[in-house]
């Protein structure tokens, strides 16, 4: 029988049920978050993946707020951060999703690992929003709809892979925040893939609403912006994962280039959301080759108002 999860709170910092080795290891992997952020949090998934050998196979169970509770696996390298209460995870999605609190949106949260965003949006804190969490890895979903279920099923999961249209693909990767279809691997497993357009003719959102479409599908961002040309005329808001790793920044160009989205990034030195003319600004802002940083791309007039009304208060 498995153990109980452990508890932690991020408001006040208590664990609880924890033994004495899985309280050392909480301090080590906070200790080890606080300083690896002074590079980008570089090698920290490593050194924690290492010590999660150690531990016994149980989940923790993360208050993010008074109304959101996100389980994960004790000790893996990807979501141990959290247990720095001084660490964000994602502050450019953070800064809109706060700033969204009023507007009846829906959160299309495509790559959703855990189902970090989806826990998050739906919450009271968040605005209590519509969410539809789709992942493709038969490893990650029974954990993505355990996150569901102890936020008393308030988002739906959806088991398939986001791409340019109806089809299958192979899924690999040796890292669940990771896991692609890209590449045309012969390993892994087989996937059901769906276009963004299909959400539309198969009833799971209406046209007419607002939308804001998290995309993080690991090398097909392109394809999935392909399969979602009519969502992407409605009031919605793309936002894409831009790789550390991509000098050629292959995503926000086909967006500015490619498409009839304005493309915007928020800028850490000018602490505004800055619509983009010229890619030479994420020579700047893409510091660390290992990580992935948000852009944001919308034909919509309703949020290009509201990303101008959060730039004022920026100010």
């Amino acid at each position: 029988m498995a153990q109980a999860p452990i508890q932690f709170d991020r408001a006040s910092g208590v664990l609880a049920g924890a033994n004495a080795w899985e309280q050392f290891a909480a301090i080590a992997l906070t200790l080890g978050s606080k300083i690896s952020s002074n590079f980008s949090h570089r090698g920290y998934n490593r050194c924690a993946n290492l010590l999660r050998k150690t531990l016994v196979d149980r989940d923790i169970e993360i208050k993010l707020n008074d109304d959101a509770t996100f389980a994960f696996p004790y000790g893996d390298g990807y979501w141990s951060k959290l247990l720095n209460r001084t660490f964000s995870y994602e502050d450019e999605l953070d800064l809109l999703f706060r700033a969204s609190v009023d507007v009846d949106y829906t959160l299309l949260d495509c790559g959703a690992n855990y189902g970090y965003w989806s826990v998050l949006v739906s919450s009271k804190p968040y605005g209590s929003h519509k969410a539809i969490a789709v992942e493709p890895s038969g490893a990650n979903f029974p954990k993505l709809a355990n996150n569901a279920r102890l936020n008393n099923g308030r988002f739906e999961v959806m088991k398939c892979a986001i791409g340019a249209g109806r089809g299958t693909a192979r899924l690999s990767g040796s890292k669940h925040e990771a896991f692609s279809i890209a590449g045309g691997q012969d390993d892994g497993e087989e996937v059901p893939v769906i276009a963004l357009d299909n959400l539309l003719d198969d009833g799971k959102i209406s046209s007419g609403g607002k939308f804001l479409i998290k995309l993080d599908v690991e090398g097909v961002e392109i394809e999935a912006i392909k399969g979602g040309a009519r969502l992407l005329r409605e009031d919605s808001v793309l936002l894409a994962e831009e790789h550390g790793n991509d000098p050629q920044h292959t995503v926000s160009r086909f967006i500015l280039e490619q498409t009839p989205l304005k493309l915007i990034v928020y800028d850490p030195g000018s602490n505004r959301m800055e619509t983009v003319s010229e890619l030479s600004i994420l020579d700047r802002i893409k510091v660390s080759s290992h990580v992935g940083y948000n852009v944001f791309g919308t034909a919509s007039a309703f949020w290009q108002d509201r990303i101008d009304a959060l730039n004022a208060r920026l100010q």
